[in-house]
């Protein structure tokens, strides 16, 4: 069984509506099918299924298999090709909580009818499930358990004068893996201990663990993000050659430049920056806001490529300076928020999600800085973007000569993201902001070159007047749109 290199998501980073889609809110019956786009279409071998935010579909293998047949006759789902479950996590959804539960009890169903589709025994079709904002390695030994114990071993317990698998049949697979997917600074710090204390006494062939990208970008700027990354793959290389056993990491990258900037033509780049990642995330921009075979290009040169060590990075020297950023950057975004929350209400859906605030979700608050709020990363960079101030930049006024030049030895790709990236500045736009971020802007325009994309520039002009007036804001909504369109990736 190989590990998949591309896992297809469901972000909601795209611009345009795939044409599998029937309206532009992707929900429902259109996620089935893309999930069987991606692996037929776009040449991805996993799909990550979200049960987070949504309404649970416990029937995804039964409606793959019955639906595309002839497809899954010849490439077997937990074989050939992966789905993996992505579980709220109760500590933080607690709303969602129990969410967790039902998503796990549909494991062993699924599994019945990949058997009934097959006619034979063989790998379950879903056998590892993916649990976000994983802090520490109790919580990934909680879901590893409680399947282990309540739902795996359910077939030895006694129901009145049988056993619940003379009832009901066999339960399997009778243990999942667990992927911790790790998205703030002290536990991505941690990387390596938790996967550590987690493998400790179980029999597990590999682990498999997902470095988040968009939300450290958010939390910390573009800088910290990739640098806490560069530390994290560092330290499971480390631990990966001490244990003997495979650890293969997952990175979460989307098409903008604050969200890993994975693109079809960027896919070399990619690799090059984090060359010990296993598997990247293929989200929807790329997917739909490419052509077809654009695409398919971009899946295949991934598919092909081969892991390899992780980079050597000076760890003191880079936490050093992620300290420096991090702090400068919160200071900068704390100026933002008004406008940033008030034009992330226009940036249009793209998937049917509960909304992560208030009573029902949880919200992205900075850290750092407990008074300011945040929306989730998408809309964060759609409304930045659209104003003419790319988030890239954000932070970069901490870094003198020597922290650059740092950052430039252990971040290959700075001085070309940040180019991609200031495409969509906006000087104009610029002068109507606060003095911190004028700052910021002046230091990167120091540092980087710049092209600019002078009809985004005039796009984000009129957005800015729109966002200042309460009866244009309205108007926002299409123009952020179209300056989405231009860039090729919504957020």
């Amino acid at each position: 069984m190989e590990v998949p290199r591309c896992m297809s998501t469901q972000h909601p980073d795209n611009v345009l509506t795939p044409f599998f889609a029937d309206r532009s809110v992707m929900q429902g019956d259109a996620e089935i099918r893309e999930a069987y786009y991606a692996y037929s279409h776009l040449g991805c071998t996993e799909q990550m299924w979200d049960c987070e935010g949504k309404e649970v579909d416990a029937f995804v293998v039964k409606k793959l298999l019955s639906r595309y047949e002839a497809f899954f006759r010849q490439r077997r789902l937990g074989e050939d090709l992966f789905l993996t479950l992505r579980v709220p996590n109760p500590r933080v959804e607690r709303a969602e909580a129990k969410v967790l539960l039902e998503t796990l009890e549909s494991i062993p169903r699924s599994c019945d009818a990949a058997r009934l589709f097959y006619g034979e025994d063989g790998p379950p079709p879903v056998f590892e499930v993916i649990l976000p904002m994983t802090a520490d390695s109790c919580e990934i030994n909680r879901v590893y358990h409680y399947y282990k114990d309540s739902i795996g071993a359910r077939e030895n317990q006694r129901c009145f004068d049988q056993s619940v698998k003379e009832w009901l049949g066999c339960f399997h697979p009778g243990v999942i893996h667990v992927i911790p997917l790790i998205e703030e600074r002290a536990p991505l710090l941690a990387a390596d201990r938790i996967v550590d204390e987690y493998l400790q006494k179980k029999d597990l062939p590999w682990q498999r663990v997902f470095l988040a990208r968009s939300d450290p970008a958010l939390n910390y700027g573009q800088i910290s993000a990739v640098l806490l990354t560069k530390i994290a793959l560092q330290r499971l290389w480390r631990l990966e050659k001490r244990l003997g056993r495979p650890l293969y990491p997952i990175l979460g990258t989307g098409s903008a430049p604050f969200r890993g900037n994975l693109r079809p033509s960027r896919v070399r780049d990619v690799l090059a920056e984090f060359p010990s990642v296993q598997t990247f995330t293929i989200q929807s921009a790329f997917k739909y806001d490419n052509s077809e075979e654009e695409a398919r290009v971009g899946v295949s040169e991934l598919n092909q490529s081969a892991r390899c060590a992780a980079d050597e990075v000076d760890e003191e020297g880079l936490i050093r300076i992620i300290d420096r950023v991090s702090e400068r950057y919160s200071e900068s975004v704390a100026t933002l928020a008004p406008i940033v929350n008030k034009l992330a209400g226009h940036v249009p859906p793209r998937r049917a999600r509960k909304l992560h605030i208030g009573l029902f979700g949880y919200s992205r608050q900075l850290e750092g800085n407990s008074g300011v709020h945040l929306p989730r990363a998408i809309g964060f960079c759609a409304s930045l973007y659209s104003l003419g101030l790319p988030p890239e930049i954000l932070g970069l006024g901490a870094l003198g000569k020597n922290e650059l030049r740092a950052v430039r030895a252990a971040y290959r790709n700075v001085d070309l993201d940040m180019s991609d990236a200031l495409r969509y500045l906006n000087e104009g736009n610029v002068r109507r902001l606060p003095p911190v971020i004028r700052e910021e802007v002046r230091a990167a325009l120091d540092m980087f070159a710049c092209e600019i994309d002078e009809a985004h520039a005039e796009l984000s002009h009129r957005i800015q007047e729109a966002a200042s007036s309460d009866r244009g804001i309205v108007e926002a909504g299409e123009l952020i749109v179209r300056a989405g369109a231009l860039r090729g990736f919504l957020g």
